[in-house]
Formats: structure tokens, C-alpha cells, sequence
């Protein structure tokens, strides 16, 4: 959430960075603004009269030693009316606090000024490309079809278990799955990442604070008896370690990464693109979260970039990266850079991470504060990056390594696995 201190004191900066989103960013600073003096104006108000009151009970008191009794009644009469005046003051108060940040959670993030004006994903920026594109063979198949031929990804069985959406690995693919997880989690622990076993159902308080609610309540499962919610990705419970919490400036960097199941409602999306496991709605993530100076973020978003570009170069799959235009960025991000890998037998690419600095918007609403050298709280910045999302990995290592004799198994995670090739 932007602050509102913000939106007062850089409004035009606010208003041309949030203009990047293609949204109506003058109207919606113009109504904070209004909402923000609404709330000013009645706390001036309260402290006036709180001040008022202060000085008359003094007095009363001045006036019953002396012995103006009569005076000091006429005063207590005064600080009755008083009294009622700061209780209607501080209700009205609080209704203006309240629509005041009921309106700032409507406004996205600002994005940062690298960031290209843009509304949809066709005028995302191509930052660089690495790796040979595969050339298959007119035989060559998609993997939805590969996983049923090899018997180890089962699209149907998840249909009659759950529904459209839920995969089943079996065999060599189950353990494809599990050898996956612990190579990303091993690389990020080699890293400097403290790894962190979260919960995988958050409550309302959690997904605002990372910016789920109330943006995409509709995509997210809901246990709505005890109003807890399936989490889409590990970064809302590991951010949500450090709710409420003030830290010493030499706690930072704080690294942590965890791996989860990710549910995603994903309401909407239909035809032939969102096949097999290019959009599904229960995947596993190995998810990189940072809290850092706000001084360090973007130095850090490029050093985890480059940490997601290691992992993609050691599973030999080719990737691009792209800079997000601001139409196509997630609410609460600042900036966001998308990993993708050429999918050979789809002839496409399909995005497997998604690395975003979130500024303060994040810890505006966790209440995440860092204490700084001069003994001043401000907010931290924070960060996450999938490192990696498998189910699209899983998708493009097996079209894209797919061989007369069976499908390759890259070398490095070739210990992982136990075997070098997946066959019948």
C-alpha cells in the first residue's frame, strides 16, 4: 500500500509513475488527497479540542482553590460539552481513517521509472535471450502427451480425483518432481537463503499484507468456515514471518526461501494455451523472499535475477528475460522481471519466474519496520522471485529433451534424480 504521506508530498511524481498502469491515476490521487484532508483536518480538530479540555481542567481546579466556585462550575459545564464534542471528533476520526485506507488499497504500486509505459504483455522489453532453441523432429510431441506415452504425468486421473487443473506424477515423473525441488532448494540454500517450511493456508490478515486481498480474493481458495485461505504462492506466509516486527538495520539482508504447493483458482482461462501444464491449479514453487535497506533493493533484484538465470543455464533450457511494461505488472509490485523458457515441442515460450521489488508497498501494510543508524523506524523494502515454478519446467524439459530412446535427463540433476533418462 502507498503511503499517504507519499501521494501528498511527491504527487506528481505518484501520479506520473502510476500512469505507467494505463489507470486513472489523477482521480485516484485526487480522492485520496480529499479523503487524506478530511482526516487531517478532523485529527487538527480533535487536537484542539483534547487541548481545550486539558487547559479547562486545569483551571477548574486553580478556580475551586482560590474559591470561584461558581466560575469553576461555569468550566465544568464547558469540558461537558467538550467531552462530547472530542467523542463525536473521534468517531468521525476514525471513519475518516478507515476511507482513507480503504481507498489506498485500491491504488496499485507505483512503478519504478525504468519501468515502460505498456498495457499488455506484447509491450513487455526483451532484456536478453541465452541459449540454442532445440530442433525436434516433425514426431516431436507436447508434453501432455509425452506424460501419458512415458506413464509419468496423468492429466486425467486429476480430473477424476479433483478437477481440471490438478496433475498427477507418477514413477519417474514423481520423482523428476522431488529431485526438481531439492535442486532449487539447494542452489538457494548454497546461496545464502535460509530455508523455511511454511504453512500452506494463510488468514485474511496475511494475504492483504502481501497484496493478495483484496486485489485477488477471486483467485485464491477460500475455507471460508474458518476464513483461512489456500496460498498462491510461498512468498504470503514467509513475507508474512516478519509482520508487525521492527528490525536493527544490522539484522539485514534477510534471505529465506521456501518450497509449497501454490493454488491458484486461475478462473477464466481456457483454450488450447493453458494445455497440460502450461496453467494448472496446484503446482510446486521453490519461492526466494529478501527484506532489504531500501537503499540495496534493486541491486538485489538484479542479483536474483542473476541467481534464476544460473538455475535455467544448469537445466540447459534456453530463457529470456523481460522488463514488465506497467499494464502487465502484479499490483503490489514496483518492478517486475518474468523468466521464460522456450517450450520446442509447443514452439512457444512459457513464463517460469516471475522476480519483483515491491518497495514499501509490502511493508506498509505488514507495519515491517527497519531502525536506521540515526534511531529513525522507516519501512524496508521487500522482494521475491520463484526460484523456480516447476510445473512449466517439468513441461519444457520434457518436450524440449524429448529423444528416440527416451527423454533426457539435464546432467546436473542427473544426481537428484538417480537416472539419466526417463523412458517406458
Amino acid at each position: 500500500m502507498l503511503e499517504s504521506i507519499y501521494l501528498r508530498e511527491h504527487r506528481e511524481e505518484a501520479e506520473q509513475r502510476l500512469t505507467k498502469r494505463n489507470i486513472d491515476a489523477k482521480a485516484l490521487l485526487d480522492t485520496a488527497r480529499d479523503l487524506d484532508d478530511v482526516r487531517r483536518n478532523t485529527q487538527q480538530d480533535l487536537d484542539a479540542r483534547l487541548a481545550e479540555l486539558n487547559l479547562l481542567s486545569r483551571t477548574i481546579g486553580d478556580l475551586m482553590k482560590s474559591g470561584k466556585k461558581d466560575e469553576a462550575e461555569s468550566a465544568r459545564a464547558t469540558t461537558i460539552e467538550l467531552k462530547g464534542r472530542t467523542a463525536t471528533l473521534k468517531d468521525q476520526l476514525d471513519a475518516a481513517e478507515k476511507a482513507l485506507q480503504d481507498h489506498l488499497c485500491t491504488i496499485p504500486n507505483a512503478p519504478h521509472s525504468k519501468v515502460p509505459a505498456g498495457r499488455t504483455p506484447e509491450e513487455n522489453v526483451t532484456v536478453m535471450q541465452e541459449g540454442a532453441i532445440p530442433e525436434l523432429g516433425p514426431d516431436a510431441k507436447p508434453h501432455w502427451e509425452l506424460g501419458e506415452d512415458y506413464g509419468i504425468l496423468h492429466m486425467d486421473l486429476g480430473v477424476k480425483v479433483t478437477g481440471a487443473g490438478f496433475p498427477v506424477y507418477s514413477g519417474q515423473g514423481a520423482k523428476l518432481q522431488r529431485a526438481l525441488i531439492a535442486f532449487f532448494l539447494d542452489k538457494a540454500i548454497e546461496a545464502g537463503y535460509r530455508e523455511y517450511i511454511p504453512p500452506h493456508m494463510v488468514n485474511a490478515e496475511s494475504a492483504f499484507a502481501t497484496g493478495q486481498l483484496p486485489d485477488k480474493e477471486g483467485q485464491m481458495y477460500h475455507a471460508t468456515v474458518d476464513g483461512l485461505y489456500l496460498i498462491p504462492t510461498a512468498e504470503v506466509p514467509i513475507t508474512n514471518l516478519y509482520r508487525n516486527d521492527l528490525l536493527e538495520a544490522s539484522a539485514l539482508p534477510i534471505k529465506m526461501v521456501g518450497y509449497t504447493p501454490c493454488f491458484r483458482r486461475e478462473a477464466g482461462s481456457y483454450g488450447a494455451h493453458v494445455r497440460g501444464l502450461n496453467r494448472v491449479h496446484q503446482f510446486d514453487k521453490v519461492e526466494i523472499v529478501r527484506i532489504e535497506k531500501p537503499e540495496n533493493s534493486y541491486a538485489v533484484l538484479e542479483e536474483m535475477v542473476e541467481h534464476v538465470k544460473g538455475l535455467l543455464r544448469t537445466l540447459e533450457l534456453p530463457f529470456r528475460q523481460l522488463l514488465l511494461c506497467g499494464g502487465d505488472m502484479g499490483f503490489s509490485s514496483a518492478m517486475t522481471y518474468d523468466m521464460e523458457v522456450w517450450s520446442a515441442a509447443q514452439q512457444r515460450w512459457l513464463e517460469v519466474s516471475s522476480i519483483s521489488n515491491f518497495e514499501t508497498f509490502q511493508s506498509n501494510r505488514l507495519k515491517l519496520r527497519v531502525k536506521g543508524d540515526d534511531k529513525k523506524n522507516r519501512l524496508a523494502h521487500t522482494l521475491n522471485g520463484s526460484a523456480l515454478a516447476l510445473a512449466r519446467i517439468v513441461a519444457a524439459l520434457m518436450e524440449n529433451n524429448q529423444t528416440p530412446e527416451g527423454i533426457r535427463i539435464p546432467k546436473a540433476l542427473q544426481p537428484y534424480t538417480g537416472f539419466a533418462m526417463i523412458q517406458k
